[in-house]
């Protein structure tokens, strides 16, 4: 959590870095960011990315009121607030369609962590949520139900969620899992993919835990 002009800069770069890298088409997804007084900035519902700035952002309170002369908020906003508050380390939230990962989300298939980074930066395997109504207070509780120790989570015949100590680590979780849904996608069509050794699991597994409990915080 950082000052408020901080987290506004960093949701409207994530957006459109976010956009830019081909994670969402018009304007699917949202991107949010808390700040030090526990405010969420949110990207502001059916706003094309290049025309999102500080100045049209939504913001909501811990409560989910909207703050006064601020935008409207997406339709997702129980999603990125059932996250805030089941884990006060994070900071940033990313909803994004990539298409790759959206593959495994529609054919209800985790991304397998079949390389380092995935559980250094996610915690392990990208579990898929059970399919709950866009929107829905149920959908932020089921999200929220796999991310104690992940930093990611494909919604079932939807898309996928990305948290973090801030809007671009999200952002960064959320590429890190579509790259490896991408490997997968081709590697099956090699050969079956090959898990890495238990140990080298168990290790990156605890440095994530490490890095997310001791200076995600501090984000």
């Amino acid at each position: 959590m950082t000052d408020e002009t901080d987290v506004r800069t960093q949701v409207v770069a994530a957006a459109q870095a976010m956009a830019a890298a081909g994670l969402v088409v018009g304007t699917a997804g949202n991107v949010s960011g808390r700040d030090g007084d526990g405010t969420i900035w949110l990207t502001p519902s059916s706003l094309p990315y290049d025309q999102v700035t500080e100045t049209n952002l939504a913001a909501v309170d811990e409560n989910g009121n909207l703050v006064p002369d601020t935008g409207r908020p997406s339709t997702e906003k129980a999603m990125h607030l059932a996250c805030y508050r089941a884990f006060p380390e994070v900071g940033g939230v990313v909803h994004c369609h990539p298409v790759h990962a959206s593959m495994f989300a529609v054919t209800h298939q985790p991304i397998p962590a079949v390389i380092e980074e995935v559980i250094v930066y996610l915690g392990g395997d990208v579990p898929v949520a059970d399919y709950r109504p866009t929107g829905s207070d149920e959908l932020g509780a089921e999200v929220v139900r796999h991310l104690a120790e992940r930093s990611g989570v494909l919604m079932a015949n939807h898309g996928m969620l990305c948290v973090g100590r801030s809007p671009d680590h999200a952002l960064h979780a959320a590429m890190v899992a579509e790259h490896t849904a991408r490997i997968m996608w081709g590697a099956r069509r090699l050969a079956d993919p090959v898990d890495l050794p238990e140990k080298a699991r168990t290790d990156f597994a605890a440095a994530y835990a490490y890095l997310r409990h001791q200076t995600w915080v501090a984000g």
